[in-house]
């Protein structure tokens, strides 16, 4: 008795799909982190200036004084980021 080989039995089955190992993940590289911080720092100056303007855009007194508190918090957000990036492993553990 024949048997068929493995070539002939995987294009009889249409639905058998063939398993494949998972590629890698390359671990990310110190201009990716330099990247983000500069991004970061960017972004950073930008809110700041934002909130500066928003303090002075003369629209009435609430709706400024909540623009400006929720860019801070923005500010503030970015900066957490920024210790996170230069705190490595360490960050959070405070």
């Amino acid at each position: 008795m024949l048997r068929p080989t493995l070539g002939d039995t995987l294009s009889d089955m249409s639905n058998v799909v063939p398993f494949s190992r998972p590629r890698a993940v390359p671990a990310p590289q110190i201009s990716d982190v330099v990247a983000v911080a500069d991004d970061l720092f960017a972004a950073l100056e930008l809110l700041q200036g934002v909130t500066h303007r928003a303090a002075a855009m003369g629209r009435p007194r609430r709706e400024m004084e909540l623009t400006v508190r929720n860019l801070r918090e923005a500010v503030s957000a970015v900066e957490r980021a920024l210790d996170c990036i230069g705190e490595g492993d360490e960050a959070g553990q405070g």
